[in-house]
C-alpha cells in the first residue's frame, strides 16, 4: 500500500503533542466522538472530525449540535480549530487518529466489529508516518492487538516506529451534569513505552485526570468490567423487585433504606429493561471472548437473561392491571407510553427498552402513542426500523380518558406528571416517578 506523506517534513510527534501543534482526527461523531473532538479543540489542538453521515456534517458545518453533551456555544467557540468532513483522505493530515465507532452485536448476540474493521482499513490506506492511532470503542480484551494492529500494518508502515497504537475506553454518561469528557478520569494504555508516552501526552492535555494501565488489553478489560458490574447489579435489583412484589414489599422503599448504609452497599435501581450502547451489549463481548478460552460465564449470562426479560414482565403487569381495571386485555387497548429515550433527560435512543415495550404492546394488539420532551420523532434504529418517523403526541392535547392505560418507561424531569394523573387512566410506573415526587398513587401500579 502506498505511503502518504501529506504532513510534510517529519517532526517529533511527542513535541507536537506537548506544544499542541498536532492535528487530531476523530472518527465517528456520535455521543463519544463529538464531545471528544470539542474537548480536544478546547485544549488547543486542531481537530478534523470524520463521519460517514453527511447530515451530521451539514449540521456541524452550520454550527448546529445534535447531541445534548455539546452545545452550539461550544461549537462556535472551537469553530476556528475544527473542521468536519466525510473525506477520509484527510486522515493523512492527522498526527493523532481516534476511532470512536459503534461496536454492536449481530443477530446471534456476538460481537460485530465491522465498523472498527472498515474504519481501520481506511486509516491504514491514508495514514502518514509518525501517527498515534487510538481505539476508544468498547470491545473484547485483545482487540487492539489482534484486530487493530494487523489492519494498520497493511499500510506498509512500521508498527512502533511509524505508527503507534493505544486504547482508551470511553466513559461518557449522557445526561450526567456532574461529569463531562474533560472531567471524567481517563484510562489509557499504549502498545509499548513510546506509545504510552504519546498517550499520556495527548490525553494529559485533553482531560484533567489520566489513569495509565499496563497494556491495551488491560484497558479493554477495564471497560468491560465496569459495564458488567452495572449489568449484574441491575439484574440483582430487578430480580429482587420481582420477589418483593410477590411479598407485597415496595423494592424502591427497600433500596432507599439500604442506601443509608455508609459502607458495603451501593444503590442500583430496577427498570423496564436495559438501554444505552454499553450495558445491554458489552457483557456479551466478554462472554463471546470467554468461550474461546472454554471458560463459563454463567453469572454474566444470567444477569443478561434477567434484564432482557424485564420488558416482558412490564407487559404482563400491564395486562393484569388492564384486566382488573377495565375487564379487557391489551388487544384493542389504547396505551400511552411516557418516555422513549433509554434514560431520563436525554434524547439517546440506543437500545432503549421503551422500543421493545412498544413492539411487545403492539404485537399484543394495543394501539401505542408516546410522549417524550426529548424525542419528538423516533429516529432510524437498526432493530426497530418499523417505528422510524413516528412522532410524539403534544402533551397539551392529551385529554381525560383518552387512554386505557399509561406506562411510564422513562422518567424525564420535564414531564408533567400531575397531568398524567388527571387522565384518570391506570398508570404503570416502571421508574418510581410518581411516588418519588410525592404525588397521588391512586390508580398507580409500580412495576
Amino acid at each position: 500500500m502506498a505511503q502518504r506523506q501529506a504532513k510534510g517534513p517529519l517532526v517529533d510527534i511527542l513535541e507536537q503533542l506537548e506544544d499542541r501543534s498536532a492535528t487530531v482526527g476523530v472518527i465517528g461523531l456520535g455521543y463519544v466522538g463529538l464531545p471528544l473532538a470539542i474537548t480536544a479543540a478546547s485544549a488547543g489542538y486542531a481537530v478534523i472530525g470524520f463521519d460517514i453521515d453527511e447530515t451530521k456534517m451539514k449540521r456541524l458545518n452550520a454550527g448546529e449540535s445534535y447531541i445534548e453533551a455539546v452545545s452550539t456555544d461550544e461549537l462556535a467557540a472551537t469553530a476556528d480549530r475544527c473542521s468536519w468532513t466525510t473525506d477520509f483522505t484527510r486522515i493523512a493530515d492527522c498526527d493523532v487518529v481516534v476511532i470512536c465507532v459503534p461496536t454492536p452485536l449481530n443477530a446471534h448476540r456476538e460481537p460485530d466489529l465491522s465498523f472498527v474493521e472498515t474504519t481501520t482499513v481506511q486509516v491504514a490506506r491514508h495514514i502518514s508516518p509518525q501517527t498515534l492511532v487510538v481505539l476508544e470503542s468498547t470491545t473484547w480484551p485483545g482487540t487492539t492487538q489482534e484486530v487493530l494492529k494487523p489492519l494498520l500494518a497493511e499500510s506498509g508502515l512500521a508498527m512502533g516506529q511509524d505508527i503507534f497504537v493505544g486504547y482508551s475506553p470511553e466513559r461518557e454518561d449522557p445526561g450526567n451534569a456532574s461529569y463531562r469528557t474533560k472531567t471524567i478520569p481517563k484510562v489509557i494504555a499504549g502498545d509499548g513505552a513510546r506509545a504510552q508516552k504519546l498517550m499520556e501526552a495527548f490525553y494529559g492535555a485533553v482531560v484533567e485526570t489520566i489513569v495509565s494501565v499496563p497494556s491495551p488489553t488491560i484497558a479493554e478489560a477495564v471497560k468491560i468490567t465496569e459495564n458488567i458490574f452495572r449489568s449484574v447489579n441491575i439484574a440483582l435489583v430487578n430480580e429482587l423487585k420481582l420477589i418483593y412484589d410477590e411479598m407485597g414489599i415496595d423494592v424502591w422503599e427497600v433500596i432507599e433504606g439500604a442506601a443509608t448504609k455508609p459502607f458495603g452497599y451501593m444503590p442500583f435501581y430496577p427498570g423496564p429493561g436495559l438501554g444505552g450502547h454499553c450495558i445491554p451489549i458489552d457483557p456479551y463481548y466478554l462472554t463471546w471472548r470467554a468461550r474461546q478460552y472454554d471458560v463459563p460465564t454463567r453469572f454474566i449470562e444470567l444477569a443478561g437473561e434477567i434484564n432482557t426479560n424485564m420488558p416482558h414482565h412490564i407487559v404482563h403487569r400491564t395486562r393484569e392491571v388492564l384486566d382488573h381495571a377495565t375487564g379487557k386485555g391489551l388487544n384493542g387497548a389504547r396505551l400511552l407510553l411516557v418516555g422513549v429515550a433509554y434514560k431520563k433527560n436525554v434524547s439517546d435512543m440506543r437500545e432503549s427498552p421503551a422500543m421493545r415495550l412498544m413492539q411487545l404492546f403492539e404485537d399484543a394488539g394495543a394501539t401505542v402513542d408516546f410522549i417524550d420532551p426529548h424525542v419528538p420523532q423516533i429516529p432510524p434504529m437498526r432493530e426497530y426500523g418499523m417505528f422510524t418517523g413516528r412522532t410524539a403526541l403534544d402533551p397539551g392535547t392529551l385529554t381525560r380518558e383518552s387512554f386505557d392505560i399509561v406506562v411510564i418507561a422513562t422518567d424525564h424531569d420535564s414531564i408533567d406528571y400531575p397531568a398524567l394523573i388527571e387522565l384518570e387512566a391506570p398508570i404503570i410506573d416502571t421508574r418510581n416517578a410518581i411516588a418519588s415526587r410525592g404525588l397521588s398513587m391512586d390508580r398507580v401500579t409500580k412495576a
